[in-house]
């Protein structure tokens, strides 16, 4: 049967949030059921001039295999859930997965799913989320966190990455890349990346380092260092680090490797290459340098990886 995924619609949920699960779940064919509900059935009130008429209640909230709490406005967000939500909340099964964009953390942190959790909220709401759930680990920082069974994510666009992310883990990368595709956004970004960047548009009068990004994904079996990348954007090496840094709000070093890390998982997943091969054609040089790169970002071996995809992979197609 087919993942069943219920996103809970709270009053002052915002609009576009609401219907990210649908939109990315939805083009990933019949991998994916996604019902959306209410604490008691009714409509919901939107942060917009509008209502939202759903088709379930809280019942369906106990046959979910992920559960999916979007966004609502700041000024609808309380230390203690009300009644109603706390006991739909009750019903979620144990097991269930659960996945929280935007403010959606406060909604978990508030049920105590997040104590002792690594987790990450808006960044402009993060003080609040701290001085109220001390218990968080949060992290403010970054896009989105896989915590194992419960992910949460930073607002709007992070809430299509996270959502991206969940197909990508059980489906693997070309499904993803496929429902990407479909939704014309971009197939990856990681978790990690920095939710904020202080000039994320080069200076008119600046030179931005997008081309020289797309040189280097087709060149990641190549030995690149910072020298051959500012050389390609004609830049000194100061100048090139800090732009770099001031457009995708991570050093060159740090984008350089995680691109490595994706293209090796891609391999693992969609290829029999040897572990080796696959190293060489990331430009990690060794299946050791890969072991500890790809250990470091997903906490597995390659092996492991591709051991634990390909049963997922068969999996879901006997779904």
């Amino acid at each position: 049967m087919a993942h069943r995924i219920v996103v809970l619609a709270l009053d002052g949920v915002y609009p576009f949030d609401l219907g990210i699960p649908s939109r990315i779940f939805g083009a990933a064919g019949d991998r994916y059921e996604v019902l959306t509900c209410s604490v008691d059935g009714r409509p919901v009130r939107s942060n917009a001039d509008f209502s939202i008429m759903v088709e379930h209640g809280p019942e369906v909230l106990g046959t979910a295999d992920t559960v999916v709490i979007p966004p609502i406005d700041p000024s609808c967000v309380v230390r203690e859930l009300p009644p109603p939500a706390a006991a739909a909340l009750a019903a979620v099964r144990p097991d269930a997965r659960m996945v929280s964009i935007c403010t959606g953390a406060f909604v978990l942190a508030a049920a105590g799913l997040l104590d002792g959790r690594r987790a990450t909220t808006h960044w402009d709401l993060s003080g609040c989320l701290r001085e109220w759930f001390p218990r968080v680990d949060l992290d403010p920082k970054v896009l989105f966190v896989d915590d194992g069974d419960v992910l949460t994510a930073a607002g709007a666009a992070a809430g299509v990455d996270v959502c991206l992310h969940i197909v990508r883990t059980d489906h693997g990368s070309a499904v993803a890349n496929q429902v990407a595709r479909h939704c014309v956004v971009p197939p990856w970004r990681e978790g990690g990346q920095a939710q904020f960047i202080d000039r994320p548009v080069p200076e008119p009068s600046g030179q931005s380092t997008s081309a020289t990004r797309q040189w280097a994904l087709e060149r990641l079996h190549e030995p690149l260092a910072l020298t051959d990348l500012a050389a390609h954007a004609r830049m000194s090496r100061r100048t090139f680090a800090r732009r770099f840094q001031n457009e995708a709000g991570i050093s060159p070093g740090r984008w350089l490797t995680q691109q490595r890390v994706a293209r090796a998982r891609h391999l693992l997943e969609s290829t029999d290459l040897p572990v080796d091969e696959v190293a060489t054609q990331t430009g990690f040089g060794s299946d050791t340098s890969l072991r500890q790169h790809l250990h470091a970002a997903i906490g597995v071996s390659p092996l492991t990886y591709r051991r634990t995809f390909r049963g997922a992979a068969t999996a879901g197609s006997r779904a």
